[in-house]
């Protein structure tokens, strides 16, 4: 397929929205930091493992994150690290420690970290549609044939 303006000649090849294959990966999310586990999904995501990266075409696969809740935390931060939401009314603010959410919705902290590492523009809001987290090892993702994703090191 040729881009370029000049007709013959090779040019730069742009990405366009039906350019884009779309693959489905499944992540492990028990014992794996989740700093490192949240930057590597928003790449996967965005698509920028993929050669053909163009910044401006929502050109990600999807990922389905399993085990949310085995998600590796160091420090203090089960205690120290807080979520807030507010209501839009006085005296609304609402805040859930880290070990809190955990117990309770513990798929929110993995959506929360990736949501934190994706551009914060319009391709944003439909680029976190495509991840998919649940709190154990069971997903109804098994016809879409998923291929293991590898995090770091391991």
């Amino acid at each position: 397929m040729n881009n370029s303006p000049s007709g013959g000649k090779m040019g730069t090849f742009i990405k366009n929205k039906k350019d884009v294959k779309r693959a489905w990966w499944i992540v492990d999310a028990s014992k794996v930091p989740l700093g490192r586990l949240a930057s590597e999904v928003a790449a996967v995501l965005r698509g920028k493992n993929k050669p053909d990266f163009t910044p401006h075409v929502d050109s990600g696969d999807f990922v389905i994150c399993i085990n949310a809740d085995k998600v590796l935390l160091t420090g203090k931060k089960e205690i120290n690290k807080k979520y807030y939401r507010y209501s839009g009314f006085m005296g609304g603010l609402k805040e859930i420690t880290l070990k809190r959410m955990k117990a309770k919705k513990p798929e929110e902290i993995i959506y929360h970290a990736v949501r934190g590492m994706l551009p914060k523009n319009r391709l944003s809001k439909n680029i976190i549609k495509k991840l998919k987290v649940y709190p154990g090892s069971k997903h109804p993702h098994t016809a879409q044939n998923p291929q293991p994703l590898q995090i770091g090191g391991e």
